[in-house]
């Protein structure tokens, strides 16, 4: 009854309907129930409208259980809004099978190709040049011998249009690539500050396509706009259709006990719907409608396999868009998370290998990306673990979700073992970067010094904290709740769409109340970006709390909000992806493109070093004069992040060969430092004096100094050490300044090391 009440409602209603028409084409290829006790069902419905030869083709097959002559009544929805309300009789537009109705199986096939022109004129131009048409026909039958509504069947319409478009994923993703990519690049050539500026914004884009797609994956009942716009980000989730691997992860799901989805190959047989608005009662009705439906064996509930009708939604929604089988999404995403991984790593081995051949060959300069060259297997961690913490949204969400869909066990297991994995990893990590910058604060007042003078601290951590002020270290920590808290709503929350809209309202407003609080980016324009960016996630998950209609809002104002979620999403999309474009091709092309940012106020450029020029010529041959014993303390070889500073010192500062008298460094002189002397570190007094450096005697304490009262080392504006106080001085030093180290420090300001960190406020 579905089957004709949907015929005759277009043939009817065409003359009438202002607004459906597409671009040179109307079709529908599924019909849903819209009330209970529906006494037709149809198994297969396929509706085109063609214009330009003024046809209309109708293929159906369904069942039903009316018997006797029918009216219907015809509605016409467009955004929620009911534009057309007609009554039809079958009988007047003479269409066989329909009048009379009988019981039992209804076959349509029919092609009408004299469509009046007066008819197709009544339809606007600009129905045929708005995509994602949010147009629904719905019909009610009414029995004519009992007066009543038996039947509601409802089709949603297409004019062809969408906003969906794979160009549109590829330049997007091409361009959030380039902002790594960029990022890498000037990172290598010693732009530190313009690829710690570059990463964040490049990484914060990333992670608002993320927020996209899972707007995509709530199973929220969406306008089709928005299914479509949010389909765009789904690669960053790894929702990415390969025919190979398609057939590789079927293979290994029934190679493991599992039972494959067939909706994709019975298309011919099944009408699929994609679950929108108004077809709350959609899952209740199947188990009545259709007689012969068989469930996945390893489910307790969800879309049926093998049966006349099958609704998706959320995750398997944006599975079947993608024409990816339901049972295939989690091994597709989690293959693709471990190819772009092992194509990155791979890439950065052979980029090493090609800068040496390139070096040796003196085709390029034997400095050229040195730190990347001498250091690449600490870089290449580094690495790993940002990529681990770029696809953690998307493990997080697909794994937890594998766990209620239980494909085959293999696949659980993968699940559960990745998963935990990430969390281990990243929870770790998270661990080693709070515990240096409390190091660091004990030993230097400032979290800065030891995540960013330790190479090894900064390449294996920094991706967690380096897009973060020096003392917002901590922040990674709540992201990294924030991100799973997310995604178990997403994945765990299939079946409650209204919990999960709800949940993500209460965590996305948390995050945007935290940000806007804390502000804990780098600088004031990064901040800018990130606030914007959890603004807009706010305004997405708001709208996508309207869409759960528990306001009983008007439908004209659901389908609005739709039209409004593309077009704000859209323009913020393209406002952020030229200014990450931008500053990718400015930190490329430019010379010296640093100009372009304005230093850290935490001070982080001062305490980076280049591994590579820390004992130049002049270096030493200012160790030299000063008569400074031989790297007394080499920073290049002991790292802050393995401990180094836990294992005790054994012997002198220095060896002392044989014939000299035995010499100790001067507790003033400053030992081999990874500080860049270009930035002065510390205020000087107008009665400052140059002293001659004393000596200590063989058994004086060296832990001195390392307390925790006083700086490490440091250097005077004219080079010359800066006198500094020790716990076990055998010194008596003379002068206001070297008598009081307090006095000193009250009479300019807070410590050097505190400067530009938080701490002198």
């Amino acid at each position: 009854m579905r089957l004709l009440t949907l015929f005759s409602a277009f043939v009817a209603f065409l003359p009438f309907s202002p607004l459906v028409s597409a671009i040179n084409l109307i079709e529908s290829k599924s019909l849903v129930a819209c009330q209970d006790n529906s006494n037709f069902t149809a198994t297969l419905f396929n509706v085109l409208f063609t214009p330009h030869n003024n046809s209309l083709s109708v293929e159906a097959l369904g069942i039903s259980s009316i018997e006797g002559n029918i009216t219907a009544v015809v509605e016409l929805i467009a955004y929620g809004f009911t534009a057309l309300k007609e009554n039809v009789n079958p009988c007047d537009l003479e269409l066989e099978g329909l009048c009379p109705m009988n019981k039992g199986q209804i076959k349509l096939e029919s092609n009408i190709n004299n469509l009046s022109p007066d008819i197709i004129n009544k339809v606007p131009g600009i129905a045929y040049s708005v995509p994602d048409l949010d147009l629904k026909v719905r019909i009610y039958v009414n029995s004519t011998k009992e007066r009543r509504s038996i039947a509601c069947v409802e089709a949603s319409l297409s004019n062809g249009k969408t906003v969906y478009h794979k160009t549109v994923a590829w330049i997007v993703a091409v361009i959030a690539g380039l902002g790594l990519v960029a990022s890498a690049v000037t990172s290598g050539l010693g732009h530190s500050n313009t690829a710690a500026h570059v990463a964040a914004n490049a990484l914060s884009l990333f992670g608002f396509f993320q927020s996209q797609a899972m707007i995509g994956m709530s199973s929220v009942k969406l306008p089709p706009i928005v299914q479509s716009w949010t389909q765009n980000f789904q690669w960053s989730m790894g929702i990415i259709r390969v025919g190979f691997l398609q057939r590789l992860a079927t293979w290994y799901q029934r190679a493991t006990g599992g039972e494959p989805a067939t909706v994709l190959q019975s298309l011919s047989n099944t009408s699929v719907q994609l679950q929108k608005r108004s077809v709350d009662f959609t899952h209740r009705l199947l188990a009545r409608t259709v007689t012969n439906l068989v469930k996945r064996t390893n489910r307790d509930e969800g879309v049926t396999e093998n049966s006349a009708i099958a609704i998706i939604r959320g995750i398997e929604r944006v599975g079947f868009r993608a024409r990816i089988e339901r049972t295939n999404i989690f091994l597709t995403g989690l293959i693709f998370f471990v190819v772009f991984v092992a194509v990155v790593m791979g890439f950065i081995a052979g980029f090493k290998g090609v800068c040496e051949l390139l070096a040796k060959s003196g085709r390029m300069k034997s400095d050229k990306f040195q730190d990347f060259r001498n250091g690449w297997r600490i870089v290449m961690r580094g690495i790993l673990f940002r990529l681990t913490l770029i696809g953690f949204p998307q493990m997080c969400i697909l794994c937890l979700w594998e766990m209620t869909q239980r494909d085959s066990a293999a696949e659980v297991v993968l699940a559960v073992v990745m998963i935990l994995s990430l969390i281990a990893s990243l929870g770790w990590a998270a661990w080693k970067v709070i515990r240096l910058a409390k190091k660091s604060v004990v030993m230097h007042k400032n979290p800065a010094y030891i995540l960013y003078s330790d190479p090894s601290a900064l390449n294996k951590w920094g991706f967690l904290y380096i897009q973060y002020r020096a003392t917002a270290y901590y922040f990674v920590v709540p992201m990294l709740i924030y991100i799973f808290v997310k995604g178990m709503f997403i994945a765990l929350s299939q079946e409650a769409p209204r919990v999960q809209a709800f949940a993500l309202f209460f965590i996305e407003l948390g995050v945007l109340v935290g940000v806007c609080y804390f502000r804990p980016w780098m600088d004031k324009k990064t901040n800018i970006f990130n606030i914007s960016i959890a603004s807009f996630n706010f305004f997405n998950v708001l709208l996508l709390l309207f869409f759960t209609e528990i306001f009983n809002q008007p439908g004209l104002v659901t389908g609005v909000m739709g039209v409004v979620f593309f077009v704000a999403n859209a323009a913020f999309a393209l406002i952020l992806l030229v200014l990450v474009l931008i500053a990718s091709i400015y930190a490329i092309v430019s010379k010296n493109p640093d100009t372009r940012y304005q230093p850290m106020r935490d001070d982080r450029g001062s305490f980076i070093k280049s591994q590579t020029q820390l004992t130049t010529e002049l270096d030493a041959l200012g160790a030299t004069a000063r008569g400074e014993p031989k790297k007394a303390f080499d920073d290049d070889v002991t790292s802050f992040s393995d401990n180094s500073l836990n294992r005790p010192h054994t012997g002198s500062l220095h060896d002392n060969g044989p014939g000299l008298a035995v010499s100790q460094p001067n507790m003033r002189q400053t030992p081999h430092s990874p500080i860049d002397t270009s930035v002065p570190l510390f205020p000087m007094g107008d009665n400052h004096q140059a002293h001659s450096p004393p000596h200590m005697s063989p058994g004086h304490d060296q832990r001195g100094m390392y307390s925790d009262n006083t700086d490490f080392y440091g250097r005077a504006q004219n080079a010359s050490p800066v006198p500094r106080a020790y716990t076990s001085s055998p010194f008596n030093r003379s002068g206001s300044v070297n008598s009081n180290p307090h006095q000193y420090r009250m009479q300019n300001s807070a410590s050097p090391w505190q400067r530009g960190a938080g701490y002198d406020h």
